[in-house]
């Protein structure tokens, strides 16, 4: 196990850096012209007619492109992504002023989305056929035919411009002005945790009506998903030999479900789970956008919306680093439960 594990640590400074030099790739590919516009914070820079020729001349974006790729990748490292637009600050400052927020709605959307799906999956499966089964396959077919931005604007329109229940924002006006005090403590920066640290439950309470729509939209999609893996997987092992050989042998047909039939079903779930949380935090620029959440979809949104070049290459940055690490969990888990894995 150790041995896998080191092996696929190994792995992943190769993957950093051809993730980095594909996105290096893209940004050197805009030309310098371009790129010298994400270095101007006004336009009295371009004063003279030969400031532009300066300005690329004084930033390198005339070198040629392994010398480019070096020293842009020495920034990074020193955590210099460059200046964000949007943000009106550095780039990473910006994100991880925002990932808290974006962190919290997946951390809402998680529970939903693995607990729910595995369990209502190994139901479906066991009852194959029966209503409960047509009736689970139906709502998660709704849930995955539905885009996710379509399927917010629905829920926007029905409980807050019908029915008023479940505002969008990140907070009723009079809760953001005391979390914006003197008084208030800042900890994690995620809204829902800090209204419990500070002892105010009615803040907690109002967090939660802002974000229960962007949770549901963003959870009932992937929950559909992951909840089709589950069932497909689960029906594939009831069929295997060694679960008709347990019933022959009269184990009870709660054992058999749990203890042979849902931890091998899990296997393939693993890694469709990682991709979903992966997929959870992608899915955030449509919601945050939708419900006018501060987070790192929003910044990206406002980012492409500006051209802001740096902001975009760090959140891809961001994310790329997020995926990576979470495929190395994955990989992980999958060891665990499969011990045949640990032998490739």
């Amino acid at each position: 196990m150790t041995a896998y594990i080191i092996r696929r640590l190994l792995l992943m400074p190769l993957i950093l850096i051809g993730v980095t030099l594909l996105i290096f790739s893209m940004i050197w590919a805009l030309g310098p012209d371009r790129l010298l516009a994400s270095y101007i914070k006004s336009p009295e820079a371009l004063k003279t007619p030969d400031a532009a020729e300066r300005l690329i001349r004084k930033y390198g974006l005339d070198e040629p492109m392994p010398v480019q790729y070096i020293k842009w990748l020495g920034n990074i490292l020193q955590g210099d992504f460059g200046y964000s637009m949007v943000g009106k600050k550095g780039v990473l400052p910006a994100m991880l002023e925002r990932f808290p927020h974006t962190l919290e709605l997946t951390i809402y959307a998680i529970i939903p989305v693995i607990l729910v799906a595995i369990w209502l999956g190994v139901i479906s499966a066991v009852h194959q056929n029966k209503f409960i089964d047509q009736f689970i396959r139906v709502v998660a077919l709704i849930g995955w035919s539905l885009p996710d931005f379509v399927f917010g604007l629905l829920l926007l329109m029905l409980f807050y411009s019908v029915l008023g229940w479940f505002p969008p924002g990140m907070a009723s006006t009079q809760f953001d002005l005391v979390m914006r005090g003197a008084d208030w403590k800042t900890i994690t920066s995620m809204t829902t945790f800090d209204a419990l640290l500070n002892g105010r439950f009615d803040i907690f309470v109002d967090a939660l009506r802002h974000i229960f729509l962007p949770v549901l939209t963003l959870a009932y999609l992937w929950w559909a998903y992951l909840l089709r893996i589950t069932r497909s997987s689960m029906l594939e092992v009831l069929r295997k030999d060694y679960i008709r050989t347990a019933r022959a042998k009269g184990v009870s047909e709660k054992v058999v479900i749990k203890k042979h039939a849902r931890k091998n079903a899990l296997i393939p779930v693993i890694t469709v789970s990682g991709a979903s949380i992966i997929g959870l935090l992608g899915g955030t620029v449509f919601v945050e956008t939708i419900f006018s959440r501060v987070g790192m979809g929003r910044f990206l949104a406002d980012a492409a919306s500006l051209l802001d070049y740096w902001s975009i290459i760090g959140g891809a940055l961001f994310f790329s680093f997020i995926m990576v690490v979470g495929n190395l969990v994955v990989d992980i888990s999958y060891a665990l439960v499969d011990p045949r894995i640990r032998l490739e």
